[in-house]
């Protein structure tokens, strides 16, 4: 994976954030690794508190955005510090499938509102989001062109890019919404790191793991663990060639509703990677063979944990768990899922230190 150059000019200070939505960390953990000092998450999972602070070295605080004050966040930041207010707001409301189900995820629309309230009351340096492209075209709310509009009346220089991640070292075709908002001038996520001919693939992470049958799980690696399948499910993934899906299998092997006009959509489900491409997006369902093209490329079995959390780009060292050994993998696919790939997170970060630099001379702060 290509390096990123993390260094900042001695005359440029600590940069601070407290990331908003914060789930077990990635976004928090790239930017750490691009040298940012990580001083809270708020998220509402209890359970993601354990890895948020082991790995970002920030606190975790269990409570409600809506129930948040500024002052639990402004009072954290540095006198003379850079203050990043990040928010990857949950991408499930502004999701193809929410816009078929809008009544689901309803109290979920407001979140990004709370978001720029919160920006309103603090007036952070910088400010960044991440979510589903899609977000800017959902019908029930303008939400995201409403948070531009709050974002420019504050004066801030408003920036947003769909990053195709495969562009930036991440190896899955995840497409996601960016926006950088700063106080001092323009502001843009950095050049691609990558080009087509250099993009990840499956082979490059994942390929040096042991194999493993379906139910089978490492004894040196308990994350690197893999769902069991009923022998029906076991024979359709051995009827599916690399790259292929349940439109390889004989016909007594499709479910019923794949017959259907329907269902013919459906494509990628039960499918099996590709050794030579990126991965398809890693969702909360990742591990399970039937929830997309999430079945290993050769192997007879979806993907483990493991390999879900090498594609989503968190470092093996990266600690899920207090105790790996007795772990539920669902709950894993949904850290999993819902984190943003710490190398995004580090992208945005080496973007805002760019960006300081470029703009060091037009700051009006108190270390200069």
């Amino acid at each position: 994976m290509a390096r990123l150059n993390h260094k900042r000019p001695g005359r440029l200070p600590r940069i601070e954030v407290v990331d908003l939505f914060c789930g077990i960390g990635g976004l928090s953990y790239g930017m750490k690794t691009a040298g940012f000092r990580i001083l809270a998450g708020f998220d509402l999972d209890q359970t993601c508190k354990y890895a948020y602070e082991t790995n970002t070295g920030g606190e975790f605080i269990y409570k409600d955005i809506k129930e948040v004050t500024p002052y639990d966040i402004a009072h954290r930041y540095s006198r003379r510090a850079i203050r990043v207010l990040a928010g990857c707001a949950p991408c499930q409301p502004f999701s193809s499938y929410a816009f078929k189900n809008k009544e689901k995820d309803k109290n979920k629309y407001d979140l990004l509102y709370e978001f720029g309230r919160l920006v309103k009351d603090i007036c952070p340096d910088i400010v960044t989001m991440e979510n589903v492209p899609s977000i800017g075209s959902f019908k029930l709310k303008p939400v995201l062109d409403d948070f531009i509009k709050l974002l420019e009346s504050l004066e801030y220089h408003v920036k947003t890019k769909v990053v195709y991640c495969p562009d930036y070292g991440v190896p899955q075709t995840r497409k996601r919404l960016v926006l950088l908002a700063s106080r001092f001038g323009d502001i843009e996520l950095i050049a691609p790191t990558h080009k087509k001919e250099e993009y990840l693939t499956v082979r490059d992470t994942i390929s040096h793991l042991e194999p493993l049958q379906a139910g089978e799980k490492s004894q040196s690696d308990p994350l690197h663990r893999s769902r069991a399948l009923s022998p029906l499910n076991l024979l359709r993934i051995k009827s599916t060639p690399e790259g292929g899906s349940w439109k390889d299998w004989d016909v007594s092997l499709q479910l019923e509703c794949h017959k259907k006009d329907t269902g013919k959509s459906f494509g990628s489900v039960y499918g099996r990677m590709q050794w030579d491409q990126p991965s398809p997006t890693m969702t909360t369902q990742c591990t399970g063979l039937g929830n997309g093209r999430f079945g290993h490329p050769e192997q007879d079995r979806a993907i483990t944990v493991r390999e879900a959390a090498l594609l989503q780009t968190f470092p093996r060292e990266y600690i899920f768990f207090k105790n790996e050994k007795d772990i539920s993998l669902s709950t894993a696919a949904r850290y999993i899922g819902n984190a943003v790939p710490p190398r995004l997170g580090e992208i945005i970060a080496v973007s805002i230190i760019q960006h300081l630099i470029q703009h060091e001379k037009n700051m009006k702060c108190p270390w200069i």
